[in-house]
Order: structure tokens, then C-alpha cells, then sequence
């Protein structure tokens, strides 16, 4: 019987779900804030106020929200009364010095009101503006992260595991983070709050105001929440914090250990009420495509469509999804792809950006550490490389061809006491000879122990893509961590696909230990030759792989220009399940030095065994033949720190490849800040290859132009070329958020193609014209 092609049922369920789930979470370790203590020892005291933070000679922290009397106006000049209160200092070294004082004061405060949470800061800098590291406006880019930046993460659950990290540089650019389970940052995740920066002789200010509307909590008098307060300056690759963080946990990265957050009281919070969010969009297209057999030029078009955010309780949300569009999101990225396996693309889709961490699957990798690099091997970290993704999005609404549109679907997410959750179902249309298909995704995961977790997940696709019927698959995972550095984990899964029963099992188990000095572990996966998760990734199947790692990485205190040394190698082996024959074995290993001023420089070799059991097409006219090889190859990166005007990382690599001989040379991840408004970002890479199949030369440029009026607008361009394809393509997008979470768009792409001489013949291009406007009730 033909399944139906409406979602609405589901979404029905998944809803009375969330409401059955709804019963509120407990709230421990508070603490009275009468037994708060200031230290007059760190700023002077001004008129009486109430204490703001107390320490534990254990290492932790107290800080007490201080509720306003009068309106606070946010822009960026702190001359109301209330900075005469006491503020929250004394901030601690995690790199270059573990545990020091911070180099430069900083004052901060957390205040809040009936409506918004107030996060203040004063950041005394001793060099003056022209030194600091402020160089980007836009929301949420990498680059921001290369700035002087000051932030908080809040733990509003207080569960020492998840929270959401609000940030800005000297500019007033914004970026936020929804982090779960100490790490998966989530920086697609855009709620609304605003922030104003100001300068004063001796430093710069900044004023945030975060709606308790963006935020989940549980609303009541006397709550406690978790509060990390971050200070980055750049210059000096120097990252504070204002409770102990080991560097163990990384500079920039220290954010996500929530298990060292302060305890945050005071807190009188409003409440959280059913909040309902409403986003209605229109578009507006014209397109054309000449390598149809039908060519279609200048064919306009224009659609509508709605999504809803609806507040089931103060921790459980639903979003709705009707005529889903994405024609704003920017192409993908090109690649170069000399190994066996198909390439993974991000997921760039805001509906499934969002919550994306309550359905990842699995560990996210080693923290061991250990390193390698291209030429050809199988390896790849956990849940990449050999390993399968059991849910990656981008199986819904994407198919070979191109977009398959998305009639509209639903999402449920949210915790409650120690269980969280995610329930997705979305329906795509007809395309062609395809049908519509049901989408269906549930995730549950249970806290356990202080950091650990396990959990459960289970997808449907409706219409299998190998066979007549369904394709389902089941899953279990855990990732247990102790103390600082020690960690457990793994998964496993079965899929279930009409006529592929057997052998559809894949399981994965893996250790590690990752201070900051050692780090060594180890995993040991298995993928079954039927193993079939249609909602997932699954690069190489049939095989059995284990994996080791060691890394020594001292900190020299007696050479002053260097900062870390990193000695690290790498051992792995995939055989095949049913005869137990070796397909792929390497060792690799290297040693990088990062410098005081964050350039890193980095050597590594390494031996690879790769056995062909059918011909690999490494070009589009060399195709290897069946057979075993050996070979080995070396590769020298330097990378120029961030925080530099002229950044990137320049890469040399040379030895064998299969039976030949491969040269690389690479400039990637490129930045060249012209003005602080305007950036251009390179990268190219050219490969040299002679085999005995024939010998190929690729080349893929890419140049990304990005210019901000302000944090509010900008607009950027992506051009890209690949010999490979013969293609070049461009992308052109302007933004402007006219008003708090609303947007509108102009977007421009076109693909080309390069053979022949003369200007690249236009093969397809899009102008698409997109506003939508938030409603918050």
C-alpha cells in the first residue's frame, strides 16, 4: 500500500509528543547569594552595590546577575549608574600561560530586566586601536573567531553540558553558537539580539542585549544557570576566561567545556511563556538553463511560503515548514578529489542548520589527536572518511540532479530532566520519474554519569532509492568522558532495505585520551556490505578498519617564540569483510611547530597500501587499473596565524601516487583584509600526476569577495574555477537584515563552461529576489 505523501499526521504526533514530554526539569547546586564576596583587590569598589562574584579555592565560580531599576540604553557607552556596581574580573590564562592572570583588566557585567539579558563588557587594552585585531563585520564567519572578541556562553538548563555562546570584536560584528554535549557549535543558529561597541581611552566597550525570547530556560525566581564569560586578545594569541580552563581544551575551543562554567544566581527570570514566532517569505525568480533538451531562457517565476516557530513549553519547540525554500544559501565549494571515495559536502540549509545537534549520531571524533594528510588513503576520522554518517540532511531535498523541492514538513526538539529529543518529518514533491518521499527522523539521548551520554536514533525514507518500499535504519550510541581528557564511546546501527537483510550491520567502538601534552587513541568500525542508511552517508562498505594514534606535544617555556611543538603518527588498516583481504593500509605521522604569533609550521610523510578491485577514475580521462599499489609521499604546510592582515595556509606535497608520481602545491583558506569593511578570501590548488594509466593535471581557483556596509548588510561574491569539469561558475549575494531576524536577499548565480577559447559559454543562470519578515508574539 502506497504510504501517504502528507506530513501532517506526523506532525500532529510529534506534537502531542512534545506536550506529553513538557514536565519541567529540577534545578540543583544553587547557591545563596547572601554567602557572595568582592574582592576589593582587583577594582576599585564604587558606591554600595551588591557583590557580583565569589571564587572556591577549588577553582570555581559564583557570579550574581544584577536585576535593572531603570531602563539600561544600549549604546556601547557605559555611563549609567549601575557600572558603578562591582564588576565580574579577574580573568584566567587557558593558552599561552595556563592558569595565569589575563594580560589586560576586563570589567564585566550581567544584568537583565523584565524582557532581555544584558551582557557588559570593559576591555582595558594597553596597545592602542590600530594594533588590535578587528577586522570583520559579518555574522558568524571564521574570521570573526581571528579577532579580539568578548562573549559569554549561558547554560540556562544547567545541565554542565549544553548552552548558547553570544560574542563580538571592537566592530560591534555578531556571532552566536548553539553548543551541545561540550562541543558541536552549532554557528547557524541565528537568534535575535543586537549589540552596541564603543571606544574609551584605554579600551573598548560592548553592550548586548539577548531577548529572553531567543533563549530556552525554565522561568521562575531563584534560578541558577551555568555562565562562561570569554576574552580573546588576538594579538597576542592569548585566550582568558573567567574560571579555569585547562589548555588541554584549547584556545578558542575552551568555550565548549560547560562542565567549568560559573554558576550564575540572582535570576528573577520572566515567564517563558508559548512563544510563538511566524516567518512568512516571498520570492521572485527569473532562470535560465541551455543544456536542457527543451533550453529554457528567462523563465520568471514566483513562489510564497511560511515557517513557524511555536514554543510547546519553555524547553521543548516545534517549527513548522510550508513550501520550504532555500534560494539564498550559497553554492557549494569545489574540491579536488584524487582518493576512492565520493566527497562530503556541508549542509548549508538554515531549517536543518538549526537544533542540528540534537540529531548528531555517534562520537565526533579523536581527542587523542593525531594527523595525516591526502594521497590517496581510506582513513578519515570518526563518522568521516571510511567511517558512515548514519544522518546527513542533505539526502532530503538534494538529488543528483540538482534541488527536489520540499512541500513542507515539521521538527520537534527539546529536553526534559536528563532525556532530549528531536523529531523531523518532511515531505518532498514529484520530480520527474521520482515520487514524492517521506522523510522521517527521531532522535532521544539520555544524560548519564557527569559527562557522558546514550542514545537512540531511528530514520525512514519512505521510497527507497535501491529497492520497492522503505529504507529504515536503528541505532544506538554512547560517549562516556572522565575527567578531563579520558573518553569512551561508539555505535551501532542496523539498516533495513527490501532483499538487503543480511549483512546490514555496521558498529563502531573507539578510546582516547587528549591532554594537552599526550593524546593517544584508538577505534575499531565495522560496515556490513548491505549496510544502507538512505538518510546517511555511507563512502565505502564491506570492510573492517583499525585505527591508532599518538601525539607528543610539548610546551617549551625556554624557547619564547615557540609556543607548542606537536609530534604526532598514525596507523590504520581496512580488510574486507568476507575474505578478510587487506584493502588499505597506511602510516603516517609529522611534527608541527606553532609559533608565539600563531603561524604554525607543519611536516608530514607517510606510506600508503591500496588494493583496486575495480578501476578508480582519478580525472575525467585517467582511470587507474585493477591491482595493489605502494607508495608514499611528503607534504610541507605553513600557515600564517588568523589574526594577520595576510592569512592562509601554503602547502608543498611530493613523492608517489599509486604507480606514479604526484606534486601539489596549495594556498588555502586564504584572507586578505584590505579594509576592515572589505576582505577577499583565495585559495587554489594545482595537482601534477603521471601514472601509468596517463598523466593529468587539475586545477581549482576560488576567490570569495566579501564586502559589509555594516553588521546588518553586506554583500559577497564567490567565483570558482575547475579544470577538471571545465567549468567555471559565480555566485553573487547581497543581504540586509531590515529589521531584527528579518531579511532580504538578491541573488545572482551562473555556470559556465570553458572549453573552447574565448569567454566561458553560459550554460545556466538564476537572479532570485527573496524577503521574509519575522513575527514574534
Amino acid at each position: 500500500m502506497k504510504k501517504p505523501n502528507s506530513p501532517l499526521f506526523l506532525i500532529n504526533a510529534m506534537l502531542v509528543v512534545g506536550l506529553t514530554l513538557s514536565s519541567p526539569v529540577s534545578t540543583a547546586g544553587q547557591v545563596d547569594p547572601s554567602q557572595l564576596s568582592y574582592d576589593a583587590t582587583d577594582n576599585p569598589p564604587g558606591p554600595v552595590a551588591p557583590a557580583t562574584i565569589a571564587r572556591t579555592d577549588r577553582g570555581r565560580a559564583t557570579i550574581r546577575a544584577v536585576r535593572l531599576t531603570e531602563p539600561l540604553n544600549v549604546d556601547g557607552v557605559l555611563d549609567e549608574a549601575i557600572y558603578q556596581t562591582p564588576p565580574i574580573t579577574g580573568f584566567i590564562q587557558t593558552v599561552p600561560l595556563e592558569g595565569e592572570p589575563a594580560s589586560e583588566r576586563t570589567d564585566a557585567w550581567v544584568l537583565y530586566d523584565d524582557e532581555n539579558l544584558y551582557l557588559v563588557c570593559r576591555c582595558w587594552d594597553s596597545a592602542p586601536p590600530e594594533e588590535w585585531i578587528a577586522n570583520e563585520l559579518r555574522r558568524d564567519t571564521n574570521q570573526l573567531r581571528q579577532n579580539q572578541v568578548f562573549g559569554a556562553l549561558f547554560d540556562t538548563f544547567h545541565d554542565r553540558r549544553n548552552g548558547f555562546n553570544f560574542y563580538t570584536n571592537p566592530l560591534g560584528a555578531r556571532a552566536d553558537q548553539w553548543i551541545t554535549d561540550e562541543g558541536n557549535p552549532n554557528s547557524d543558529w541565528n537568534p535575535v539580539w543586537s549589540v552596541r561597541t564603543g571606544r574609551f581611552d584605554g579600551g573598548w566597550t560592548a553592550e548586548m542585549e539577548i531577548p529572553f525570547k531567543s533563549l530556552r530556560y525554565l522561568s521562575g525566581e531563584d534560578q541558577t544557570w551555568g555562565v562562561q564569560i570569554r576574552r580573546n586578545i588576538r594579538r597576542r594569541n592569548e585566550f582568558a576566561y573567567i574560571t579555569f580552563v585547562p589548555a588541554s581544551s584549547g584556545g578558542s575551543t575552551g568555550i565548549f567545556r560547560v562542565s567549568a562554567a560559573a554558576d550564575l544566581v540572582g535570576l528573577e527570570l520572566p515567564s517563558a511563556g508559548r512563544n510563538i514566532e511566524i516567518k512568512p517569505y516571498a520570492t521572485s525568480s527569473v532562470t535560465s538553463d541551455f543544456t536542457l533538451a527543451e533550453p529554457v531562457s528567462n523563465d520568471t517565476n514566483g513562489d510564497v511560503g511560511i515557517d513557524v516557530k511555536y514554543g510547546i513549553t519553555a524547553n521543548i519547540t516545534a517549527d513548522l515548514t510550508y513550501n520550504t525554500d532555500f534560494a539564498q544559501v550559497e553554492v557549494d565549494e569545489r574540491q579536488v578529489n584524487l582518493s576512492r571515495f565520493s566527497l562530503s559536502f556541508p549542509e548549508k540549509r538554515e531549517f536543518f542548520l538549526e537544533g542540528r545537534g540534537t540529531f548528531d549520531f555517534g562520537s565526533r571524533g579523536f581527542t587523542g589527536g593525531g594527523g595525516g594528510f591526502g594521497g590517496g588513503g581510506g582513513g578519515g576520522g570518526f563518522g568521516g572518511g571510511a567511517a558512515p554518517t548514519i544522518f546527513y540532511s542533505r539526502r532530503i531535498g538534494l538529488g543528483a540532479s540538482g534541488a527536489v523541492p520540499i512541500l513542507g514538513g515539521g521538527r520537534v526538539t527539546g529536553k526534559t530532566g536528563r532525556l532530549g529529543f528531536g523529531m523531523m518529518n518532511l515531505q518532498t514533491d514529484d520530480v520527474g520519474a521520482a515520487p514524492g518521499t517521506n522523510f522521517s527522523v527521531l532522535r532521544v539521548k539520555r544524560d548519564v554519569l557527569r559527562r557522558s551520554s546514550i542514545g537512540a536514533l531511528f530514520t525512514n525514507r519512505s521510497e527507497s532509492l535501491v529497492a520497492d518500499g522503505s529504507n529504515q535504519v536503528y541505532g544506538l550510541d554512547g560517549s562516556f568522558n572522565f575527567g578531563q581528557a579520558v573518553s569512551f564511546g561508539g555505535f551501532y546501527a542496523q539498516s533495513r532495505t527490501p532483499g538487503l537483510n543480511t549483512d546490514n550491520e555496521s558498529y563502531v567502538a573507539r578510546a582516547s585520551y587528549g591532554g594537552d601534552r599526550y593524546g593517544f587513541g584508538g577505534d575499531y568500525t565495522v560496515v556490513g556490505d548491505n549496510f544502507n542508511p538512505e538518510i546517511g552517508l555511507v563512502r565505502r562498505d564491506n570492510f573492517r578498519r583499525y585505527s591508532a594514534n599518538a601525539r607528543f606535544s610539548p610546551r617549551p617555556r625556554s624557547i619564547e617564540w615557540i609556543r607548542q611543538f606537536r609530534l604526532f603518527g598514525r596507523y590504520e588498516r581496512i580488510e574486507s569483510l568476507d575474505a578478510s583481504v587487506l584493502e588499505t593500509e597506511s602510516w603516517n605521522g609529522g611534527v608541527s611547530v606553532e609559533f608565539e604569533n600563531s603561524d604554525q609550521l607543519s611536516l608530514f610523510g607517510g606510506t600508503n597500501f591500496e588494493r583496486l578491485d575495480l578501476p578508480l577514475r582519478v580525472s575525467s580521462d585517467v582511470s587507474l587499473p585493477v591491482g595493489t599499489y605502494e607508495f608514499k609521499s611528503a607534504m610541507f604546510q605553513y600557515s600564517l596565524g588568523g589574526q594577520r592582515r595576510v592569512s592562509g595556509s601554503f602547502s608543498l606535497q611530493v613523492g608517489e601516487f599509486y604507480d606514479g608520481n604526484i606534486r601539489s602545491i596549495g594556498y588555502n583558506r586564504g584572507r586578505i583584509s584590505v579594509l576592515d569593511q572589505f576582505s577577499l578570501e583565495p585559495s587554489v590548488s594545482f595537482n601534477d600526476v603521471e601514472t601509468s594509466a596517463g598523466d593529468f593535471k587539475t586545477t581549482v581557483v576560488r576567490l570569495r569577495a566579501d564586502y559589509a556596509f555594516s553588521p546588518l548588510m553586506f554583500v559577497g561574491g564567490l567565483v570558482q574555477y575547475d579544470s577538471d569539469s571545465d567549468s567555471f561558475s559565480s555566485n553573487l549575494r547581497f543581504r540586509w537584515e531590515y529589521a531584527p531576524g528579518s531579511e532580504f536577499f538578491a541573488v545572482y548565480t551562473d555556470e559556465r563552461s570553458t572549453i573552447g577559447s574565448g569567454i566561458p559559454n553560459i550554460e545556466n543562470r538564476a537572479f532570485v529576489l527573496k524577503i521574509n519578515r519575522l513575527l514574534r508574539f
